[in-house]
């Protein structure tokens, strides 16, 4: 009876918080209707945002108002209840998230779903045509991506709740925090994404973009979502510039956020020697020139072109963003495994990129090394390898690869089962693992299975890979459980006095 109450007590204030984050998932659903003021012609899809976003708003803001806790600090979430949280906002959001797409673009359930998750965890596939969808729409797709790549949520709870958004960040997989008080963290997370949006907006404007195709293309490359207002991505614009400027921001959208305020402070030497950032490094020297001479220099007519795919087309895979300059008919089979490797590994911890993660990545090949060296040495040694974390050193202990080996295996488990899936389906071996491994890393790039004609059953398995990665799959899996044993204990009626004592004189 006291740990039922007390769990009642704690869901009140979950609750409470859970109502915040619906509430601003409400706004981004209506934000898109700010394309009216320049496009008035499409008055006609505001239902489809209002329909959408107000429910939300007004739900939200009453569950806020009744049962959050009204003393900041009284209320801490640990981080199994934020994994609760982030759970239920994130199925909300991808649910809800479907109905503009299947009101206005006349997707079914199935195709809106679809979007939507590609659309919150990052992904950037679609079955959208782009180039018959209204500006509202696009522009829809890109906030979503937006929001959902800088984990928006939780870094609006933090800046709302004070400490009860340690609890969700760790949830969320943002445990880094940038300054000791999470709400200082929060607010300077913010202000380094939108000065990386203000500067990447004007360079794409200045460099012959327009001012919407600036906004959309900004928005999806900082959060490595790849969504593009162009059938074509960037290849549509054919731009040596563009292309450049689109990398440096899919590069610092896949920066770990703790990493990028080492390098906004002065501090260039924790930045070198920061093991994601030496890893990514080396992965671009061995694949670009691989891709270089392997593959695109025997497609592309001049070596100038072929760098500029090769480059190109690497630091998407490797971000996790999804945009590409050209088509992958006619690559070869070494140039489609090479990029199935990079959407594998992805980009920074802490980042809006997917897949394994550079610092998973490192510690594993740390730890090979250092197993290799121990081989060597007297039985008795102590040394233990460290890793650099912004202006922070950390040593790899057992129990932290025994963390990073375990997540890898689920990683590459879910991988097979994915491609086996799609396979399942009809399609090859090859096109059903660069498939599976651009949705569950979250990346976006296709050889054309993702269409809106694909199986509703290869949609839902593509679509439970990209939610699984985007929450890495012990937040979901703890999520789950304590939702069940927590539901068990809250629903189950409790006995009243005499019924327990009629109970034991029965059994006596």
């Amino acid at each position: 009876m006291r740990y039922r109450l007390y769990l009642i007590d704690r869901y009140r204030s979950l609750i409470g918080y859970t109502g915040v984050l619906l509430a601003i998932i409400g706004v981004v659903f209506i934000v898109p209707l700010l394309t009216l003021v320049f496009y008035p012609q499409e008055v006609r899809y505001a239902p489809a945002f209002l329909s959408a976003g107000l429910p939300l708003i007004i739900i939200g803001m009453a569950l806020w108002y009744k049962l959050a806790p009204k003393q900041e600090g009284s209320f801490s979430p640990t981080i199994h209840e934020g994994m609760v949280v982030v759970l239920v906002v994130w199925v909300v959001a991808v649910t809800i998230g479907a109905v503009p797409f299947m009101l206005i673009s006349d997707l079914t359930f199935t195709q809106g779903a679809f979007e939507s998750i590609s659309g919150w965890t990052t992904t950037g596939l679609s079955v959208v045509d782009v180039e018959s969808a209204p500006r509202v729409v696009l522009l829809y797709r890109s906030l979503i991506q937006l929001a959902g790549g800088a984990g928006f949520a939780i870094i609006a709870l933090s800046a709302l709740a004070g400490p009860a958004g340690a609890g969700l960040s760790a949830a969320e997989g943002r445990g880094d925090q940038l300054a000791p008080h999470v709400r200082h963290s929060a607010a300077i997370v913010l202000r380094i994404y939108a000065a990386y949006n203000v500067i990447g907006i004007v360079a794409l404007r200045l460099a012959g973009m327009t001012w919407f195709d600036a906004v959309n293309h900004t928005f999806t490359a900082l959060a490595t979502g790849g969504f593009s207002t162009r059938a074509a991505s960037i290849g549509y614009f054919n731009n040596p510039l563009i292309e450049a400027i689109v990398i440096v921001l899919m590069l610092l959208g896949a920066l770990n956020f703790l990493t990028a305020y080492t390098l906004f402070r002065g501090n260039f030497r924790a930045f070198r020697r920061n093991g994601e950032i030496r890893l990514q490094v080396a992965l671009f020297l061995i694949v670009i020139p691989l891709l270089l001479v392997l593959t695109t220099a025997s497609i592309y007519d001049n070596i100038g072109t072929s760098l500029r795919v090769a480059v190109f087309e690497s630091v998407s895979a490797l971000s996790g963003t999804g945009f590409t300059t050209v088509g992958y008919a006619n690559w070869n089979s070494f140039g489609l495994f090479i990029l199935v490797i990079l959407m594998t590994i992805g980009g920074g911890s802490g980042s809006t990129a997917g897949g394994i993660k550079l610092n998973r990545v490192y510690v594993m090949v740390k730890a090979i090394r250092w197993e290799w060296r121990r081989a060597f040495l007297p039985q008795h040694t102590v040394n233990e390898p460290s890793i650099w974390e912004g202006e922070n050193r950390s040593f790899i202990s057992d129990q932290l690869i025994r963390r990073v080996t375990l997540y890898v295996f689920f990683y590459i488990a879910m991988l097979f089962i994915g491609t086996a899936m799609i396979a399942a389906h009809g399609y090859s071996i090859g096109d059903s693992l660069f498939e599976f491994a651009s949705s569950l890393g979250t990346t976006g790039l296709s050889v054309g299975v993702t269409t809106p004609d694909a199986p509703p059953t290869l949609l839902w398995g593509m679509s439970l890979g990209m939610f699984l990665a985007r929450l890495e799959f012990f937040a979901v899996m703890i999520g789950v459980t304590k939702l069940f044993v927590d539901g068990r204990v809250l629903l189950t009626k409790p006995e009243t006095p005499d019924r327990t004592v009629k109970v034991r004189e029965d059994q006596a």
